[in-house]
């Protein structure tokens, strides 16, 4: 991708900085992680929400955020909680890597820093969980350092801001955006981009019009905000399997922990494959088919359910238990579905 770092003077770059800040004070949304004109004073709720935001939409988010702080209203009471707490209240945001790291993260900041988070970037990517992009959020909205966060939105305003047609990454939009970082008001300014590319510069029929760069943004005035960005997609893989919903003669039904150290570790599911093989002999009906998109696969299972009859052994390790205590657990999205599938009201 060719940088267009040359095609804004210094006044202009000063003036799209200010009269991004200026809208922000006026428009900026109000969100309950949020704090305008500096940094949060909380780098835990701070932490929290950029966590949950990964991969996730803010009006999702929000009414988890709330009850999460109303269970966990600080970092020692994260701390302190088993994980399957922590991942029954995690249920439904999905990544729940994203949930095991916050409770592997809040412990090391109670025994090593106790209980602080630290202000130095270098020192917050050694945290479990954190990487370069949380790490440069929670510099900017905790400490208002003049860090430069490129999320989705970010990356299509500056590619819209500097008319950019070629496929773009975010590592060709930083050196862009780090152009136009405020220096003294960094929580502000991250804060005040994201929300121009949540609220106007949206993905469709942005409103350019109400936008405070719309005097200098390429793409506006080249009439190009239909295609820009352009972000190459890779494609998903394909998988498929089987789910299997099985019943004791009590009408309990069966349920493991997946073990290791993948993406759904930790959580309580129906035994399923992705061979699609019967690993034991019972009589099946087919119930349907769930379909779960992950980050990088789709998932097909074929759900069946079964009986078994009075002594019968499974090749599993887990446990019978009432379908009345099933919100005690945490179940996956994905063995939601299964749970609509078969226990249709």
């Amino acid at each position: 991708m060719q940088k267009k770092n040359n095609l804004f003077s210094p006044s202009d770059i000063k003036f799209l900085t200010n009269a991004l800040l200026s809208w922000y004070e006026n428009e900026g949304r109000v969100l309950p992680w949020r704090q305008k004109g500096g940094a949060h004073p909380n780098p835990y709720l701070v932490w929290i929400s950029e966590i949950m935001l990964q991969q996730t939409t803010v009006k999702t988010v929000i009414p988890y955020f709330e009850r999460w702080m109303k269970k966990f209203p600080t970092l020692e009471d994260v701390a302190k909680a088993p994980l399957s707490e922590i991942l029954l209240s995690w249920q439904g945001l999905g990544y729940y890597t994203r949930a095991k790291k916050i409770h592997e993260c809040a412990k090391v900041l109670v025994e090593t820093y106790n209980g602080k988070f630290p202000n130095k970037k270098e020192a917050l990517q050694k945290l479990p969980g954190i990487g370069p992009y949380t790490s440069s959020s929670l510099m900017a909205f905790a400490f208002n350092a003049p860090e430069t966060v490129v999320d989705g939105n970010v990356l299509r305003v500056i590619s819209r801001l500097y008319g950019i047609t070629s496929p773009v990454t975010v590592k060709d939009i930083t050196p862009l955006a780090i152009d136009l970082t405020s220096q003294t008001r960094g929580a502000d300014y991250a804060s005040a981009i994201m929300d121009l590319g949540a609220t106007l510069c949206t993905p469709k029929n942005p409103r350019c019009e109400d936008c405070p760069w719309k005097t200098l943004c390429q793409a506006h005035k080249e009439n190009l905000t239909d295609i820009i960005p352009l972000i190459e997609k890779l494609k998903k893989q394909e998988r498929k399997g089987n789910v299997f919903y099985i019943q004791n003669e009590k009408g309990e039904v069966f349920i493991q922990t997946r073990k290791g150290k993948g993406l759904l570790s930790g959580l309580t599911e129906f035994p399923w494959n992705e061979d699609e093989s019967f690993p034991f002999e019972a009589s099946f009906e087919k119930k349907g088919l769930v379909v779960h998109t992950f980050t990088h696969f789709r998932l097909e299972l074929f759900v069946y359910q079964t009986t078994l009859e009075k002594g019968a052994k499974l090749p599993f390790d887990g446990k019978f238990v009432p379908f009345e205590n099933f919100s005690d657990y945490p179940f996956s999205t994905l063995m939601k579905k299964v749970i609509k599938k078969v226990v249709k009201k």
